[in-house]
């Protein structure tokens, strides 16, 4: 597996004083140095953590991959087409939410969908499409021409350590079958920490784990370098 690094948080931190510390750019540089093999930014409706800007100069400034989490809208396809980031994986955004709450409802709004894809695709990037472990909406994902599909751990990350802790895996290890049954790569991400990562070495083929607030809180403590080596020897 290949991890991704997210770092929102560290923008997140930034805008706390309005400053230009700490610097997205050299966070995503240390990430590169250190074992990621992509980096992830989530371009909000709201800009609460990365901006314009940020996306605008990573794109330009890494060896690595960029992956930009966006929502379906109008503004953020312009964006992507502008950017052309090598990826991107479209996510459910509600303004009230602190984080990402769940998955896509692929199944629900599957035309405007592929709508929507179909020029990114053209253009050559790459799209995965952010999902809850649920067949319903795996299936749906390979009827959009999608790529990749990225499995939401959400429930699984919480579960961990009580008893319904198989139950949440046992939903990711099925979706993820069936996803490549129909010839979806997948990746998975959301809520995994340096406890609860090792399962995801269960499921068969995972492509990357895409992993952000664990690694920039544990950097507070042990430095950035450092918390992307240990994460990325665990995913290793």
């Amino acid at each position: 597996m290949l991890l991704g690094v997210n770092i929102d948080h560290v923008a997140t931190l930034r805008n706390a004083r309005g400053g230009i510390d700490p610097d997205p750019l050299l966070a995503s540089k240390i990430c590169e140095q250190n074992g990621a093999t992509s980096i992830t930014t989530h371009l909000r409706e709201d800009r609460r953590h990365i901006k314009d800007n940020d996306v605008a100069i990573i794109s330009k400034e890494i060896s690595t991959r960029l992956n930009l989490e966006m929502a379906v809208t109008t503004e953020m396809g312009e964006i992507a087409l502008k950017i052309n980031p090598h990826s991107v994986c479209l996510v459910p955004e509600k303004r009230q939410e602190v984080t990402t709450e769940g998955g896509l409802n692929v199944a629900g709004q599957l035309n405007k969908i592929i709508n929507f894809i179909t020029p990114l695709k053209e253009a050559g990037i790459v799209v995965s499409l952010f999902i809850d472990p649920c067949e319903e909406q795996v299936i749906a994902s390979a009827k959009t021409g999608a790529e990749f599909i990225e499995l939401h751990t959400g429930k699984y990350s919480l579960a961990y350590g009580s008893l319904d802790e198989e139950k949440e895996f046992n939903n990711l290890l099925h979706a993820s079958k069936i996803a490549q049954h129909y010839g979806l790569k997948v990746n998975a991400g959301h809520g995994l920490n340096y406890q609860n990562v090792h399962r995801m070495h269960e499921i068969p083929n995972l492509y990357e784990l895409n992993i952000g607030h664990s690694i920039i809180s544990r950097a507070i403590f042990s430095g950035l370098d450092n918390a992307v080596k240990e994460m990325y020897e665990l995913v290793k």
